[in-house]
């Protein structure tokens, strides 16, 4: 048995690594975090200094789940580098509960939700536990290709300027910088020096935010507006109100979050090359569901792996855990202290977009190289990874598509990690495990792609013939000379070809 030292994310990278790979992961994630307590502030009607509440709570609670998921207790966290944050997967839910509820009103009932649902999440997490052989690479090269493709419209609107309500959303002045932020990744990872290249996306946005600042992009002055120190204040919307319908919706989401966990916790242990089992699956959704059921006390909603930090391992090649853990200190340190987290804000979203495009495209390129793993031969999986990936696209490509859909479905759907992974599984299911029924003849999808030759490409072999190197050799080793098409050389074995012509197919074999 390996021991745990010998993993590679247990490598201890020191202080100083520590803290500037860390730095990155948070500044990878950082809008992330802090967009949904916006949106469910604003539409909720909070105050300013309310909404800065629930920021300084998703921080502070992101970074405690991060160092629960990174560092773990018996029963709880996965030990893999995962940044944990707050779920883009419930905000559609959390909206709907605000709105039925009248506004800042319906917070309570929010949290009560996020509580009922993820104490039920955490009961069933067993069983979610015990499904690591359906998820073989056919599957996770699926979720990671779709993870990493359904993050390029969010750096595409980075890199416009984020506020599509802006006026200059969509300028030149935004996409240039966000192509210069792009191209200085692309030159620091060129660098011969292994730090600098590691380190590229963070040095790459501090050089577009100088760059910015320079040409009066960047607006500082906010930094020093609000308090200094603040301690997330619990139960400050109130006691939480626990509503059936309320809890049996944000069930929906939950199950997704299971699903996208797992899939991230997968994703993130075939990128470092590390066993992941059931148990360890386990520990890692127990730990989701956890700070889950603990974050409304503190203001904060479902918790969630960052897909966007399972691309920056995959970037920088950076496995170790305690890197990340480092990132969760420095998100509860934003969270009490209120004025750091106003200056990384500050950092121009065309910056976040070049970076997100290196950074969201590397996790697609990983899932393509795990799909790479696929045996396609006299099987369905051709078909599996392009129906999986294709409806995996559709709320992508047309977000309105599931408007007419019952809540629960478009939910679930809306994702498009979700739905390529729901879809993932049950073709999977359906092909490669209840084979029951399954034609011995290859569709016509994929009949074309087993390598196959014609019958006059071999017909001039002899039994014992075989290939060395690239070289023909007959049974007695000689050296059997090859020609091109185009070649008019007298032939080497003409009279053989005759011969091998008359003979029956299955006779001439190599």
């Amino acid at each position: 048995m390996t021991s745990t030292s010998q993993r590679p994310e247990d490598e201890n990278l020191g202080i100083g690594s520590n803290l500037l790979y860390g730095l990155q992961h948070v500044l990878t994630m950082y809008g992330g975090i802090v967009a949904v307590p916006l949106i469910v502030g604003q539409a909720a009607g909070l105050s300013p200094a309310d909404i800065g509440l629930l920021i300084a709570a998703s921080l502070f609670v992101g970074g405690a789940a991060t160092l629960l998921q990174t560092l773990g207790l018996p029963f709880f966290g996965c030990q893999l580098p995962l940044v944990q944050g707050v779920s883009f997967a419930s905000v559609a839910t959390i909206v709907a509960i605000v709105g039925a509820n009248g506004g800042e009103g319906g917070l309570p009932v929010v949290f009560g939700a996020v509580i009922g649902a993820s104490a039920i999440g955490l009961l069933i997490t067993p069983i979610f536990s015990k499904i690591t052989k359906f998820f073989p690479p056919l599957v996770t090269g699926i979720v990671i290709t779709t993870i990493g493709l359904t993050l390029m419209p969010v750096a595409a609107l980075w890199a416009m300027g984020g506020n599509s309500s802006a006026a200059d959303f969509g300028s030149m002045a935004n996409i240039g910088l966000a192509a210069f932020t792009l191209t200085t990744v692309l030159l620091l990872s060129k660098v011969g020096s292994a730090t600098i290249s590691r380190l590229s996306i963070l040095l790459a946005m501090v050089i577009g935010t100088l760059v910015a600042v320079a040409f009066g992009m960047a607006d500082f002055s906010k930094v020093s507006e609000g308090p200094v120190l603040a301690f997330p204040a619990p139960l400050h919307f109130g006691m939480p109100v626990f509503e059936v319908a309320a809890i049996i919706s944000m069930l929906i989401v939950v199950m997704v979050i299971l699903v996208e966990t797992s899939a991230d916790i997968l994703a993130v242990g075939d990128i470092i090359d590390t066993k992941v089992d059931s148990r360890r699956l386990g520990n890692g959704l127990r730990a989701d569901m956890i700070a889950s059921v603990v974050a409304p006390l503190f203001g904060s909603f479902t918790q969630s792996a960052f897909a966007q930090n399972v691309g920056l391992v995959a970037v920088t090649g950076v496995k170790s855990r305690y890197v990340v853990a480092t990132g969760g200190l420095i998100l509860v340190t934003l969270g009490l202290l209120p004025i750091m987290g106003r200056v990384i804000a500050a950092v121009p979203t065309s910056v976040l977009g070049g970076a997100g495009i290196v950074l969201f495209g590397t996790v697609a390129a990983s899932g393509i190289r795990t799909l790479a793993k696929v045996d396609y031969r006299n099987n369905m999986n051709l078909v599996i990874v392009a129906t999986s990936i294709g409806f995996g696209m559709i709320p992508i490509a047309m977000p309105s598509f599931y408007h007419h859909f019952p809540a629960w479905f478009e939910t679930i759907f809306h994702s498009g990690i979700s739905s390529a992974a729901i879809m993932a599984i049950l073709l999977n299911l359906l092909f490669n495990h209840f084979t029951a029924g399954n034609s011995d003849q290859q569709s016509v999808f994929v009949a074309g792609t087993e390598r196959s030759l014609r019958y006059r490409d071999i017909a001039a072999l002899h039994d014992g013939d075989h290939f060395i190197g690239g070289k023909l050799y007959d049974a007695q080793g000689n050296e059997v000379p090859l020609r091109d098409e185009d070649d008019h050389a007298p032939r080497a074995r003409t009279a053989a070809a005759a011969s091998a012509t008359s003979r029956d197919p299955a006779e001439a074999t190599s």
